[in-house]
C-alpha cells in the first residue's frame, strides 16, 4: 500500500497565486495517463520528442529564481542521499547545475538530443526513453525528476532498495508535466514514504523506498 506524504511548511517567499498555465497543457494528461495507464507507445514518444527537439533552442530562457527555488528547497530539505544520481528528463541543464554541486556521480539523461545538445558539459549525458532506461536493475540510488513524466516501473526497477526518488515541479500544480506527491507514491508499485514542500513557485517530494 502507498505509504503517506509528510508536507513541510512552506518555504519562506513561496508564491502561492500562480497564473493558470499548465493545467490546461496537453501535457497534463499525458503525464497522467503515462503514470496511471502506461499509455505510452512509439507514437507518443515521437511526438513528445519532436516537442521538446523544437523547443530546445530557448528552453534555458525559461529559468527563474522562483522556478529555481524549488530544486535548491529539495535538495536541501528532502533529506535524501546521493550514490549514484541520475536525472531523468535533464533538459538543457536547468536543474543539472545544482545537482552537480551535491551529487559526485551523476548522469544526465533525456529523450530529446536537442536539449542535451543545448546542455553544458556538466554530467555524463545519455540520450535515451525513461520508460525503458539503459540501466540494470537497482543501478540507482536517487533518481532525479525536474518537470519530467513518471514511468513508474522504470522508477521501480532502476531505484536499489533504500534508494528514492526526488520529483520536482518548478511551476507546482500549474507546471504542465504535474503530479502530486500524493499521485506519485500512488503511482509508484511497491511500498514508498515520502516528505513534501512548496519553495519558490514550485513543489517537490522525496521519496524513498520503504
Amino acid at each position: 500500500m502507498p505509504g503517506p506524504v509528510t508536507w513541510l511548511p512552506d518555504a519562506e517567499g513561496t508564491v502561492t497565486d500562480l497564473p493558470v498555465f499548465g493545467s490546461a497543457s496537453p501535457m497534463r494528461e499525458v503525464t497522467e495517463t503515462v503514470a496511471f495507464d502506461a499509455a505510452w507507445d512509439s507514437s507518443r514518444r515521437a511526438k513528445v520528442r519532436e516537442l521538446f527537439d523544437g523547443m530546445a533552442a530557448d528552453w534555458s530562457s525559461r529559468a527563474t529564481p522562483e522556478r529555481e527555488a524549488s530544486i535548491l528547497d529539495a535538495l536541501d530539505r528532502g533529506g535524501l542521499a546521493g550514490g549514484t544520481v541520475i536525472e531523468l528528463g535533464s533538459g538543457t541543464g536547468l536543474g543539472t547545475g545544482h545537482l552537480i554541486e551535491r551529487f559526485d556521480d551523476l548522469i544526465a539523461l533525456d529523450l530529446s538530443m536537442q536539449m542535451l545538445r543545448h546542455q553544458p558539459d556538466l554530467a555524463p549525458k545519455v540520450q535515451a526513453d525513461a520508460s525503458m532506461l539503459p540501466f540494470p536493475d537497482g543501478a540507482a540510488d536517487l533518481l532525479v525528476l525536474v518537470n519530467m513524466l513518471l514511468f513508474p516501473a522504470e522508477v521501480d526497477r532502476v531505484v536499489r532498495p533504500g534508494g528514492g526518488l526526488l520529483w520536482i515541479n518548478t511551476l507546482g500544480h500549474e507546471t504542465p508535466i504535474h503530479l502530486s506527491p500524493e499521485a506519485v507514491v500512488d503511482a509508484l508499485p511497491g511500498s514508498w514514504t515520502a516528505t513534501a514542500g512548496r519553495a519558490g513557485s514550485g513543489l517537490w517530494a522525496a521519496v524513498q523506498r520503504a
